[in-house]
């Protein structure tokens, strides 16, 4: 009986070693938490694999319009970094005291673009802003503004060259900019106003055509990163944060057309 017992209390030891072993090998194997624009879908997912191979922090992502992760931040959302298609919402979670105002870096500028589908005979890239004129063109896709900075870049295109009249009839809301450029691939639009880090996606490039819109006629998309005030894992965060100013970080971005701001 008493061995029993003993066996017992051994057994329970064991399950209490394990325990705390496994917690202690969660508390050394970081990982970062990111809520990110949703331009970023490709770009950032190529930096995390690269950052998690070179020091094996795990990097969790989320994509979303940026006002609708601003606003889940807001409401207690557990993400450590917040990458934005802008540098408002950043500002204003720091002002909020939602965020690090320290850790705020402006990482990129994001270009805008008019994609079509290549099956389309219509042609962006030589025709411009006027493809969109042409009666077979029944929907226009561009992201929801009231929660996009890329929404609301394609809102001051069209106004620039003086169409939004004669297409706003035609205007389709994509919650963010990846399901704009979604109702484009799917044929739902017919165009549609994306960033040009989608038109230079692995899986779309080649299966579109697109005209890169001049940088005068909206805006410049100033975009910025930072960190929560309440991350869980603060130190791992700006770890993520200084790694994304690094040669090899920029060159991803570079690659699908987000260029660091001037100075």
């Amino acid at each position: 009986m008493r061995n029993l017992k003993q066996l017992a209390g051994v057994g329970l030891l064991l399950a209490l070693f394990a325990g705390f072993a496994s917690a202690q090998f969660a508390a050394a194997s970081p990982q970062v938490t990111v809520a990110a624009a949703a331009d970023l879908s490709s770009a950032l997912k190529e930096i995390a694999e690269a950052y998690q191979k070179k020091t094996g922090v795990e990097v969790k992502l989320s994509f979303g319009s940026s006002g609708s992760l601003t606003q889940q931040i807001e409401n207690g959302a557990p993400f450590d970094v917040f990458f934005s298609a802008d540098t408002d919402y950043p500002a204003r979670l720091v002002k909020g005291g939602y965020a690090d105002g320290s850790t705020l870096y402006r990482y990129a500028v994001g270009r805008v673009v008019l994609w079509m589908s290549s099956n389309f005979m219509l042609f962006p890239e030589k025709d411009g802003i006027n493809v969109l004129l042409d009666p077979s063109v029944k929907k226009i896709a561009i992201a929801n503004p009231a929660q996009a900075p890329y929404g609301r870049a394609a809102v001051a295109v069209l106004r620039h060259y003086g169409v939004y009249d004669k297409v706003s009839d035609r205007l389709v809301m994509g919650e963010n900019v990846a399901q704009a450029a979604q109702f484009v691939e799917s044929g739902n639009a017919q165009a549609g106003f994306v960033a040009l880090a989608h038109a230079l996606a692995p899986e779309i490039k080649g299966k579109g055509k697109y005209w890169l819109i001049p940088a005068d006629a909206y805006p410049q998309l100033d975009q910025a990163v930072v960190v929560t005030a309440h991350a869980e894992r603060a130190q791992a965060a700006r770890a993520f944060v200084e790694y994304i100013k690094t040669a090899d970080a920029v060159a991803i971005l570079a690659r699908f057309g987000l260029e660091l701001p001037q100075k």
